[in-house]
């Protein structure tokens, strides 16, 4: 394979299917792009859209996904149990073959610029877009939420946009919330379910798991911090109100040291410190095929051949307990080489 870019807009609407399907084939029009995934969830409402193809290809589906989104979608009337910015929440370019990291950042931001310049929504640049370590992190950008965002922006110093700034809290702003686009390196967003309703062992978990940790002490002065179990992962507990259950929500951000086996493996042991097994888990979007072998080769170590490997990781990690796993459309590899068959 030769410049291939994987795009993952991340969308904040989850339950109009129609206007959601609709969205996503602005990106599959594109001459030389793929879709390779379309995942709404409800419960969140958001849905995370996977596109990949040439660098030039992508850029343009991304630009054209994103005015099509932020004409669809108000901000205004969306609520939903994961966090958000605004209506396309997250959109990073993922290097996957023949493209570096910095081809990526750059066409972040011209896709940033472009996307302001066509529909005067605020727009933010993260991960190796950023224009200092600081808005680097997502969660910098995106803290206070929609919800937060005309403060920002009617008299703030601190978090303000990279386009949309100069314009304050207009229409056009209140509408579309804040759009942040990046380049990161391939991220695993894995959520890992919990037999119980109100997400109380959930958050413990999230907060023992995730490398940030935990606040175990403040005053006036500031706060005392413990880091967590895994550096790499970023994890939350969260309600599934539609499946009655919970979840530990995470991104895995460096697969090859934390992927899906240590994610869900430090879940159970620590669910199981309060009197709970987990009940399989849930991957959304896609992943790449050597994180799935190293989950095999744990739960199947007799196993040789690459298809029995990746039958055991859907099974020891549960992956098809709240839907149907097919690793021809989930794995990474697998999916772009379907794609161009």
């Amino acid at each position: 394979m030769q410049d291939i870019v994987e795009c993952v807009p991340n969308i904040s609407e989850g339950r109009d299917l129609a206007a959601i399907e609709a969205i996503a084939n602005v990106a599959a029009a594109t001459p030389g792009v793929t879709v390779l995934g379309v995942e709404p969830d409800a419960d969140y409402n958001r849905t995370v859209i996977t596109f990949a193809g040439p660098l030039e290809a992508v850029e343009q589906a991304a630009i054209d996904l994103s005015v099509a989104a932020i004409n669809a979608i108000d901000m205004r009337t969306h609520s939903g149990e994961h966090p958000r910015l605004g209506v396309v929440d997250v959109c990073p370019f993922v290097p996957i073959a023949g493209v570096s990291m910095d081809a990526c950042a750059a066409a972040a931001k011209r896709v940033a610029s472009a996307v302001h310049e066509a529909t005067k929504a605020p727009t933010f640049l993260y991960g190796h877009a950023a224009r200092n370590d600081e808005r680097s992190r997502l969660s910098y950008l995106r803290k206070g939420e929609y919800e937060g965002l005309k403060e920002r922006l009617e008299g703030g110093k601190d978090r303000l946009p990279d386009h949309g700034h100069e314009e304050g809290w207009t229409e056009a702003a209140a509408r579309s919330g804040g759009c942040t686009y990046g380049a990161r390196p391939v991220l695993v967003a894995y959520n890992v379910n919990v037999p119980e309703r109100d997400a109380r062992v959930a958050k413990v978990v999230g907060s023992l798991l995730r490398g940030s940790g935990r606040i175990i002490a403040r005053n006036d002065e500031g706060v005392l911090r413990a880091t967590g179990m895994l550096e790499s992962v970023q994890g939350m507990g969260v309600v599934l109100e539609g499946h009655g259950i919970s979840q530990v929500s995470m991104n895995l951000t460096n697969v090859d040291k934390h992927g899906m086996l240590h994610a869900f493996e430090a879940v159970r042991s620590l669910a199981a410190d309060h009197g709970l097994d987990v009940v399989g888990s849930e991957l959304v979007g896609l992943v790449p095929l050597e994180t799935m072998l190293e989950a095999g080769r744990w739960y199947a170590p007799q196993a040789k051949e690459e298809a029995d490997l990746v039958r055991a990781a859907v099974e020891g990690l549960g992956l098809d307990s709240l839907g149907p796993f097919d690793p021809a459309t989930r794995i990474i590899e697998y999916a772009i080489r379907e794609a161009a068959a």
